[in-house]
């Protein structure tokens, strides 16, 4: 399956973690921005998107179940 956007970030879970997908493989789980910065960075993704704003506002990334502004169930 090919996309325009490599990363996916699922709805929240119960605690308000979203599970984060890199061209399809699970990377962890975020709790914030911060933690999408850090799994970013370690893909080799960090260009253009090394901090939280520019994370919010990406077009490489797919938010499901709510924005980057949606971490609770």
């Amino acid at each position: 399956m090919s996309t325009s956007q490599p990363v996916t970030v699922c709805p929240p879970d119960d605690e308000g973690g979203r599970l984060v997908r890199i061209h399809g493989a699970a990377v962890g789980r975020a709790y914030g921005l911060w933690d999408m910065v850090v799994f970013l960075q370690r893909a080799g993704l960090e260009r253009g998107l090394s901090d939280e704003d520019e994370i919010a506002v990406s077009e490489l990334i797919e938010w499901l179940g709510g924005g980057p502004d949606v971490w609770e169930p």
